[in-house]
C-alpha cells in the first residue's frame, strides 16, 4: 500500500535466562537520530495521505467535533478557603483553562487561559494547587504534550503571575503552610550530559519554597540522606503532606508505579529544621496501604492487608500501632476505591458491582449510612474542605452526562450545582448493558456493551472492543458523546474489565500482574470471543482498541489470534517491555510489570511484550499504531518498532499505519482538535476495515 519506507532491519540478540530474543529494529531507539526520525516521519506522511482520502473522515470530523463542542468539561475540582476551583474546556475551546467560582455569588471566573500563553508549540496545564485560603494556585504548564511542567503561582484576586518558575516539576505535588505564602513542592535533578534517559525519574526530592525568594536556593526538606529514619530508594517520590486541620505532617513515599505507600509523621513545627527532623514510620510497602486521610492526631489508613476488597483503619500519629490499630471500616462485598474527611464524618467513596457509591461514618463511632445518589453511575469526582459538612459529587455514567451535585452530610440533602449543564448530545436512543464472561479458568469476566437500541443480534454490528488491565486501575462508566458518532452508524461500543484492573480489589489486581499477565490477554480474548457466540458481530467485523498499558490485551491478542480481528488499534502503546526499562519512565514500571535483572521479572515482560512474538508470513489485521512524538511516559519508538516488524511480517495484505503527532505527548494534554483529528481518523480507519 502507498510507499511507505521500508525499515532497515539490523538483529540484535539479547539472551534472558536461556531464552534468546531477536530484535531487528533496536536501531530504532535512538528516535533522535536522524535515521529513525526520517522514517518516522515519513512513516506519519504515508499515514495522513491515507487518512485524508478515506470516505467517512470529514464528516466524522464534523460529527465529533460538534458532540465534543455540545457542553463543557469540567473536571479537577478543589476547594478551598470558601472557593471551587476545576478546569474547564469550555464549548468553542481547545484547550483547558482554570476556573474559580467564590461565595456568596458563585460567579465564574478564568484564572488562566493556556490559550493566550504564547509559544511555537501548544501550552496546557498539567496540575494546579490552591493555597489553603484559596489566595494563591500554584500550577504546572508544559508544552506540546511533553508533560515536562514548570511551577508558577497566580493570584486569584487580580489574576496576575507572579515572578516565579520553577522547572523540572513533572508530576509534582504542592503542599501548602498555614501561612498561605509558603508550599513544598517535589522538583526533579538536572540530568547531567550523557546520562542514560532511565535516571530522569531518580534523586527526587521536596523542597521548601517562600514567595519572594529565589528557588535555585529553596531547602530540602524530604528526600534521600536529608530525612533521618525514612527509607527512600532512588526511584522513589518522596511527598511531604500538611494539614490545616492538624499539627503533624506526613513524609509520604511513593515506590514508583506501586499502589502501596510507605508513611511517616513527624510534628509540623520540624520543618525549619529537617535535618534533626525526627521520623516515626507509620506504615511501609508490607501494611499494604494505599490511601490515607488524617486529622488531629489520627490517620486513617485504607489498605488491603487480609482484605483483597479494603478495610479502613486508624491509629495515633504520635504512637501508631498498626497491629492494633482500629477497624473503622471492616471489608464487604464493595471495593473501598477513596477515603476522604467532611467535618465531623469519614467517607468512603466505594465500587459495588461496577456502580458508584459513598458511605458516611461518623468518626465517633455509630452505624454506617449510605449516601443516596440521583442515578446509578460513576463518581468521577469528589471534593470538600476537612472542616466542612459539604461535598461535591461530580456523576456521569455510560448514557447520562456528567451533573456535579453539593450534598450536605448534616442535613442530608443533595443539589445540583447547576455548574455543568446536561450535555445535548442525545443518548435516548442508546443503551448500556452488562455481561459477565466464562474466561478460560472459569472466572467471570465482567463486560460493559453499549449500542443503540433495537440493533440485531445478526452478527454484522460494527464493534470496539477496549481493554486495560494494570496498576490495579478500574473502568468506570463514562459518559463520551462523541462516541455516538459511532453509535450512529451503527457501531457496538464494549469494554472488558480483565484481570490486573482494580474492579474487584486487590485480588484482580494480582491475577492479571507480572507472571499472572497472561490472564489479562486471555481474558480480552475471551470477551471478544463472547461477541462473536452471542452474535453481536463476527470476527470480520470486529476491532480491538487500547490504550497505553491497554497496549498489552491488544497487543497480545493481536499475535495470539490474529484470526479474530479485523482491526486492531493501539494508542500510545506498551508493546515492547523487554527494553522499556531502558526508558526514562521504565524504572517506576518495575513495581508493576518486573525487571529483566530477574528470571520471574523477564518471565512477565516476556509474556507482554507484543513486538518480539510477531512472526514472519502470518495474516495479521489491518492495525493503526499511534505515538506521541514527546511522549514522556512511553517513548515514540515503541510504537514505531512495531509498526515496522508488522509491515515485514503480515501478509495479509491489510494496512499496518504508524499515526504520529509531533506536537503531543501521551494524550494526557492534548488539544481538542488533536483529540478530534484522532478519533475521526480511527473511526473511519475502522468503518473502512470492517466494511461498513
Amino acid at each position: 500500500m502507498m510507499n511507505q519506507p521500508v525499515a532497515r532491519r539490523e538483529v540484535v540478540r539479547d539472551t534472558y535466562f536461556g531464552a534468546t530474543i531477536e530484535d531487528p529494529y533496536r536501531w530504532m531507539e535512538d528516535w533522535q537520530g536522524e535515521e529513525a526520525q526520517s522514517w518516522i516521519r515519513a512513516q506519519a506522511a504515508c499515514t495522513r495521505a491515507y487518512m485524508d482520502v478515506l470516505p467517512e473522515r470529514e464528516a466524522l470530523l464534523t460529527r465529533i467535533a460538534e458532540l465534543r463542542d455540545a457542553s463543557p468539561y469540567l473536571y479537577d475540582f478543589q476547594v478551598a478557603g470558601g472557593r471551587t476551583f476545576y478546569l474547564k474546556r469550555d464549548t468553542g475551546d481547545n484547550l483547558t483553562k482554570l476556573m474559580v467560582r467564590i461565595e456568596p455569588a458563585w460567579s465564574e471566573k478564568v484564572l488562566l487561559d493556556p490559550a493566550t500563553v504564547e509559544g511555537e508549540a501548544p501550552a496546557a496545564i498539567d496540575w494546579y494547587f490552591p493555597s489553603r485560603d484559596g489566595q494563591y494556585v500554584a500550577y504546572g504548564l508544559s508544552r506540546g504534550g511533553s508533560e515536562n511542567s514548570v511551577l508558577y503561582v497566580l493570584e486569584v484576586e487580580s489574576g496576575q503571575i507572579l515572578d516565579l518558575a520553577i522547572s523540572r516539576t513533572i508530576y509534582t505535588h504542592v503542599s501548602w503552610l498555614e501561612d498561605n505564602h509558603s508550599f513544598v513542592y517535589l522538583r526533579f535533578p538536572e540530568i547531567p550530559a550523557g546520562a542514560p534517559v532511565s535516571d530522569r525519574y531518580k534523586h527526587i526530592k521536596t523542597y521548601l519554597h517562600h514567595l519572594g525568594n529565589d528557588p535555585e536556593q529553596d531547602p530540602v526538606v524530604f528526600g534521600q540522606r536529608i530525612s533521618a529514619g525514612v527509607e527512600i530508594a532512588p526511584d522513589d517520590y518522596p511527598q511531604l503532606i500538611t494539614s490545616p486541620t492538624s499539627d503533624w505532617m506526613l513524609g509520604v513515599v511513593v515506590h514508583g508505579d506501586l499502589r502501596e505507600i510507605s508513611i511517616y509523621a513527624a510534628p509540623r513545627a520540624m520543618l525549619s529544621n529537617p535535618a534533626h527532623c525526627t521520623w516515626t514510620k507509620i506504615a511501609g510497602v508490607d501494611d499494604a496501604v494505599t490511601g490515607y486521610a488524617f486529622i488531629d492526631d489520627i490517620i486513617y489508613l485504607r489498605t488491603h492487608k487480609d482484605a483483597p476488597r479494603y478495610k479502613v483503619i486508624a491509629t495515633s500519629l504520635e504512637h501508631p500501632d498498626l497491629a492494633h490499630a482500629t477497624v473503622i471500616v471492616p471489608e464487604s462485598q464493595m471495593v473501598i476505591e477513596d477515603i476522604r474527611i467532611a467535618g465531623d464524618s469519614l467517607l468512603t467513596c466505594d465500587l459495588d458491582g461496577g456502580i458508584g457509591r459513598i458511605r458516611r461514618f461518623r468518626r465517633s463511632g455509630g452505624e454506617p449510612e449510605q449516601l443516596p445518589l440521583h442515578f446509578k453511575g460513576k463518581i468521577g469526582e469528589w471534593a470538600s474542605q476537612t472542616t466542612g459538612p459539604d461535598i461535591m459529587l461530580l456523576l456521569s455514567s455510560w448514557t447520562i452526562s456528567p451533573r456535579l451535585y453539593l450534598y450536605n452530610i448534616i442535613s442530608r440533602e443533595m443539589t445540583d450545582t447547576g455548574w455543568y449543564p446536561p450535555s445535548p448530545a442525545d443518548f435516548s436512543e442508546v443503551e448500556a448493558h452488562e455481561a459477565l464472561v466464562p474466561a478460560h479458568d472459569g472466572t467471570l469476566i465482567p463486560l460493559s456493551i453499549i449500542h443503540k437500541k433495537g440493533i440485531s443480534l445478526d452478527g454484522e454490528n460494527p464493534t470496539i472492543l477496549r481493554g486495560y488491565g494494570s496498576y490495579g486501575i478500574a473502568i468506570h462508566p463514562l459518559f463520551a458523546p462523541s462516541m455516538l458518532a459511532w453509535y450512529e452508524r451503527g457501531g457496538i461500543m464494549a469494554l472488558a474489565h480483565i484481570r490486573g484492573g482494580g474492579e474487584y480489589g486487590k485480588q484482580w489486581h494480582l491475577a492479571g500482574q507480572k507472571l499472572n499477565k497472561q490472564n489479562t490477554i486471555d481474558d480480552f480474548i475471551a470477551c471478544a470471543e463472547y461477541l462473536v457466540a452471542q452474535n453481536y458481530t463476527r470476527p470480520r467485523r470486529l476491532a480491538g482498541e487500547g490504550v497505553s498499558a491497554g497496549g498489552i490485551p491488544t497487543g497480545g491478542a493481536l499475535v495470539q489470534r490474529s484470526d479474530l480481528w479485523a482491526a486492531m488499534v493501539l494508542h500510545v502503546p506498551a508493546v515492547n517491555a523487554l527494553r522499556n526499562e531502558y526508558t526514562e519512565n521504565g524504572p517506576p514500571n518495575i513495581p508493576e510489570f518486573g525487571s529483566i535483572t530477574t528470571e520471574d521479572g523477564f518471565r512477565g515482560l516476556q509474556i507482554i511484550d507484543a513486538y518480539s512474538k510477531i512472526q514472519d508470513r502470518v495474516n495479521y489485521p489491518a492495525v493503526l499504531l499511534t505515538a506521541g512524538f514527546n511522549d514522556p511516559r512511553l517513548a515514540v519508538w515503541q510504537p514505531a518498532k512495531m509498526a515496522a516488524r508488522l509491515q515485514a511480517a503480515t501478509t495479509s495484505g491489510k494496512p499496518v499505519l504508524l499515526r504520529v503527532e509531533f506536537q503531543a505527548g501521551h494524550g494526557l494534554t492534548s488539544t481538542k482538535q488533536q483529540a478530534d483529528e484522532e478519533l475521526a481518523d480511527v473511526f473511519a480507519f475502522l468503518l473502512q476495515q470492517l466494511s461498513v
